[in-house]
């Protein structure tokens, strides 16, 4: 008799994860075949143009392939019942489920989740999306990730247009400022200026072969100021020398220079 072999059942269930997916993923990729198929009605004729049309249907696959493996993973989450309720330690029952979709730089993914509700506390959960890490909001953290590397390089209009030319996707001005703030909002000049024996190198590098010791300056940019329209620096009708007010309005967010 051969040797008998040991098999975790976290092996079992893994293996058997992978194989559901192997059936699943090829009908996703039928799927976006035909998309692909409607958008490309003749044989293209050059390759910008094939490369064109899949760069924009890409996300389409890329989120729905996310959408596949997420689901089977957290099964348990997806399927729980009841939590318990971080209040009064009570029992959450789920109560139906919520669909949601979410951004990320994979594209787009649709969630349906159980709600889990307190109707003492008034407190609800979703443990799905705890499982997953899924973020308050649409833009999760990958595409959050990318927009802040971007815009702490070059202003924030700059990275916005960049951000959307290269990856594809679009991140707003105001949800841009927001997520730049939310990051950095317990970081120091210590922390974001540079070391002091990087200052000191470059101070070195600076007064190399000059008589006159170079000036240090120290420059801080994002911090942005709300503007406000045209209009309002119009003549108004009434007494002269009257200063018109500020509009109340959603203005651009730009850049402070000083």
């Amino acid at each position: 008799m051969g040797t008998a072999e040991v098999i975790s059942f976290e092996e079992v269930r893994a293996r058997k994860q992978w194989d559901t997916l192997r059936q699943q993923l090829p009908e996703r990729f039928d799927q976006w075949i035909d998309t692909l198929e409607t958008q490309l009605h003749e044989p293209p004729s050059t390759f910008t143009e094939v490369t064109a049309t899949v760069w924009a249907l890409r996300q389409q696959l890329t989120g729905g392939i996310t959408e596949t493996i997420v689901a089977p993973v957290h099964r348990g989450e997806h399927d729980r019942k009841q939590v318990t309720c971080p209040r009064c330690d009570g029992v959450l029952r789920a109560r139906e489920f919520v669909c949601r979709t979410v951004e990320t730089m994979g594209g787009p993914v649709p969630l349906e989740r159980p709600y889990c509700s307190c109707r003492l506390c008034r407190v609800g959960r979703y443990p799905f999306d705890e499982a997953l890490g899924v973020v308050a909001g649409g833009k999760q953290r990958d595409r959050q990730k990318a927009a802040v590397h971007l815009v702490t390089e070059i202003p924030s209009d700059t990275a916005q247009s960049l951000f959307r030319d290269l990856t594809g996707v679009s991140f707003g001005s105001e949800r841009l400022h927001t997520v730049t703030n939310q990051v950095a909002e317990h970081l120091t000049v210590l922390e974001v200026a540079p070391s002091r024996e990087e200052i000191t190198r470059r101070v070195a590098e600076g007064a190399a072969g000059r008589w006159r010791r170079p000036v240090v300056v120290l420059g801080i940019d994002g911090a942005s100021v709300p503007t406000r329209p045209d209009s309002a620096r119009e003549p108004r009708e009434g007494q002269g020398r009257t200063r018109a007010k500020r509009a109340r309005w959603r203005g651009q967010w730009r850049d402070a220079k000083g």
